[in-house]
């Protein structure tokens, strides 16, 4: 019984535990299965933490905007530098704007936006300051501020340019500020302002091969020719294609062909009338405006040479050059004596064309006088040169010794060639034919010398008794007459007043016995709101003391103007560094002598007059104000939302990438310790204003050097704005070179010169690849 007993408990024993064994492997197998199905299984993201323990985001935060002076009278591209900027914020323009614009983010440092084309300001405010900040939808509110500096341009009317149409009925007058031409009905004196494009900078009026009289109107900012044919019977463009930055413009009515001068890549376009079709485009010398075309040829005059490049009409051949070289005639004037030291010509201001004597007549400062033993340094000899196309010569050059000479007009029947002076106030009456005869009776040819009054009430920059006495200019030099156009019966002379906003009607059928006159002047514009900064601007571009020398003599319109030997001690040859901007970044000179603008404008406008008389501290003021509010041109390489173009083209066909550019700017270039944002040089910010460096970049010309005076060193300028400064370096020599007693261009785009040329000194250029200096010069370009 204890055996059955026994078997019977170990028989369920034995079940017992193969149950379990069972229930065991059962487990385990699911154990091993569910690990499988985690294994294969994605894994769903931790929950979140609760809000009080998650990372803050970081604030966005604006530091600082390139540039900080800009104006109101079209789009702007604007630089925002700061730091953990996200795509999505927004720029916030404080009072009295109260505007908001979209922000494009490139990285968390840079972002970029443009300033719309509507901005307006009162009418009786020259500028204003603006709080700039950062607006987000969503995420952490920006913080930080910067000033912008917005002038008020739209309000500052400034007649430029005028053309007559070819019946003598109506003049038409550019005020490219305010986006106006206006028609002005010469016999009645009305006036109508016209509907044009954005920054109307040069007109041209012509009769075409059918008979038909048109008006074009080139524009600075606006991509596009305005075509009106005047005898419609209402004014309505017609608009063809044409390059922005447009400077100068000429015709050929009988071809059907414009020439529209641009210095965005400093290059002449022929277009064809019709449908605006580029029959072909040709590099010329930096910032061209004058033009002129005789026959087969178009002369073309360089504001920053003085060189006329001569081109074929037909496809654009590059003739050579005109320029006065050592041992040209210089007829008059302080520089008569210094023709062997002639080292080149200074900038063509305007070009008119004789077909009965066969030449071009050139308005200028006269030949550029280098190094010279007698240590002769201010060689501005205002006048007109006589040109031969055919020889390619400048034959002489009539110095009239003081003034501005600005516009030209010819009648070519009588022999007559009058002649603008901005800096005076006056219209010279000229013997075209005694110009051209001989360099004696050159000497003779200056018939008369009209002053042009400034209508009453005019302000003027000093008490009236302090001119028109011991040599200096008269009370006229507040007109300053710009351009000029003559009656298709050669019997009335229209001079356009800069400065008053009216025409002079003068009355020169006497003209050749010294007997024209002023009959009537008619008002075009008021220029009397902002009537400080219109002081400004007389005494900018006058010849007060009757030496030949304006500020507009070196820095025309504010920007460059080539290079000049002179400047007391050290004396060498430098270039003209832009005025355009420059409020921002003291001290001025090299090495350093004033330390503000209004220190800089007392002492060279005292200098410019030879202290005859020394500005008062009413001047100072206004002229200080005038140049302070000089701001630098919308760069032409931003896209439509301010920032660089994905790939830009240069001006020597080369192609980069601005936004690879500035990581080599900041990085592998090592350009940002002597040209930081947002202004890209050290003189930006007081503590490291003044700092003078040699960075192994040539210090001189190689002209006469026994006769300059050299000093290594100079600040790092600012590099806003470079696309458009030419030459580079204070001594010129990236964009000039020496060819024997005189200078010639050695290249039009000296900021690839600079960068191939640089030495170990300056930044690390030549550690660069090709493809890596283009993508810097790219970013260059952009600034």
């Amino acid at each position: 019984m204890e055996d059955a007993r026994a078997r019977e408990a170990c028989t369920r024993v034995r079940g017992v535990t193969r149950k379990r064994g069972w229930i065991v492997a059962g487990l385990g197998a699911l154990v091993l299965l569910g690990l499988l199905t985690f294994a294969l299984k994605p894994r769903s993201a931790p929950p979140p933490p609760p809000a009080h323990a998650r990372p803050a985001a970081p604030r966005p935060i604006l530091q600082s905007v390139g540039p900080k002076l800009t104006s109101n009278q079209t789009s702007q591209p604007l630089s925002l530098y700061g730091e953990d900027l996200v795509p999505g914020l927004r720029l916030v323009l404080g009072a009295p704007l109260a505007r908001e614009v979209p922000l494009t983010v490139v990285d968390a440092r840079h972002a970029y936006a443009r300033l719309p084309p509507d901005l307006a300001l009162p009418a009786g405010t020259f500028q204003a300051d603006v709080q700039l900040s950062l607006a987000a939808s969503t995420g952490p509110q920006p913080t930080g501020t910067a000033r912008l500096t917005v002038v008020n341009d739209k309000a500052f009317p400034d007649l430029m340019a005028m053309a007559l149409s070819p019946d003598g009925r109506t003049l038409f007058v550019a005020s490219p500020p305010t986006d106006t031409v206006f028609a002005l009905d010469v016999a009645s004196g009305r006036v109508e302002a016209m509907a044009v494009g954005d920054g109307p900078s040069a007109l041209a009026t012509w009769t075409d091969a059918g008979g038909h009289p048109w008006l074009g109107v080139a524009h600075q900012w606006d991509a596009g020719l305005w075509l009106y044919a005047l005898d419609a019977p209402e004014r309505q463009a017609r608009v063809v294609p044409a390059p922005a930055g447009a400077w100068g413009l000429a015709v050929d009515g009988a071809k059907g062909v414009a020439f529209v001068a641009e210095h965005i890549r400093d290059a002449v376009h022929a277009l064809a009338l019709e449908d605006g079709r580029e029959k072909w485009v040709r590099a010329v010398d930096p910032n061209p405006r004058a033009m002129a075309v005789r026959g087969g040829l178009l002369a073309v005059g360089s504001l920053q040479t003085g060189e006329v490049v001569l081109l074929d009409t037909l496809q654009g051949r590059e003739l050579a050059p005109l320029v006065p070289g050592p041992g040209v005639p210089i007829i008059g004037g302080p520089t008569e004596a210094f023709s062997a030291q002639v080292m080149g010509g200074k900038a063509a201001r305007a070009l008119v064309v004789s077909d009965r004597l066969n030449r071009v007549f050139m308005s200028s400062l006269g030949p550029n006088v280098g190094p010279n033993a007698q240590r002769m340094e201010v060689s501005a000899n205002s006048g007109v040169a006589v040109l031969d196309l055919d020889r390619q010569q400048v034959v002489r050059h009539r110095g009239f010794g003081a003034g501005v000479t600005e516009g030209l007009a010819l009648d070519d029947r009588a022999g007559l060639l009058y002649a603008a002076d901005v800096g005076l106030g006056q219209v010279r009456v000229l013997d075209a034919r005694a110009l051209v005869k001989s360099d004696a009776a050159a000497r003779e040819a200056v018939l008369q010398t009209l002053p042009i009054p400034a209508p009453e009430g005019t302000p003027f920059i000093r008490p009236a008794e302090d001119l028109g006495t011991k040599g200096r200019a008269g009370l006229e030099l507040h007109s300053g007459p710009r351009s000029l156009a003559l009656s298709p019966d050669g019997r009335t002379l229209y001079a356009l007043n800069r400065f008053t906003g009216t025409v002079a009607v003068v009355d020169v059928r006497e003209a050749r016995a010294g007997k024209a006159r002023v009959v009537r002047q008619w008002p075009v514009v008021d220029v009397r709101p902002n009537e400080q900064r219109r002081r400004g601007q007389v005494l900018y571009f006058t010849d007060v003391g009757r030496t030949g020398m304006s500020c507009d003599a070196c820095h025309i319109e504010g920007h460059t103007g080539g290079v000049f030997f002179e400047k007391t001690r050290p004396m060498r040859i430098y270039r003209s560094t832009t005025a355009l901007g420059s409020r921002d970044t003291p001290p001025y000179f090299t090495p350093a002598s004033t330390r503000s603008i209004a220190e800089t404008v007392e002492t060279v406008g005292g200098r410019n007059r030879y202290h005859n008389p020394d500005p008062l501290p009413s001047e100072v003021e206004a002229l200080a104000l005038y140049t302070s509010l000089l701001p630098t041109p919308p760069n032409p390489y931003r896209g439509a939302d301010g920032a660089p173009l994905e790939t830009v083209t240069m001006p020597d066909g080369g192609t980069g990438h601005p936004l690879k550019g500035l990581a080599l700017f900041e990085g592998k270039a090592r350009c940002a310790a002597c040209h930081p944002a947002p202004l890209f040089t050290l003189d930006q910010d007081p503590s490291t204003r003044g700092q003078y460096q040699d960075v192994g970049t040539p210090i001189a010309l190689e002209l006469r050097l026994e006769q300059q005076q050299l000093v290594a060193g100079a600040a790092p300028p600012s590099l806003v704005g470079t696309w458009d400064v030419w030459p580079l370096l204070t001594s010129a020599t990236m964009g000039y070179a020496v060819q024997g007693d005189r200078l010639v261009v050695g290249s039009r785009f000296p900021l690839r010169t600079l960068l191939e040329r640089s030495g170990p000194q300056h930044g690390a250029a030549r550690e660069l690849t090709p493809e890596e200096r283009d993508d810097l010069l790219a970013y260059l370009l952009t600034l």
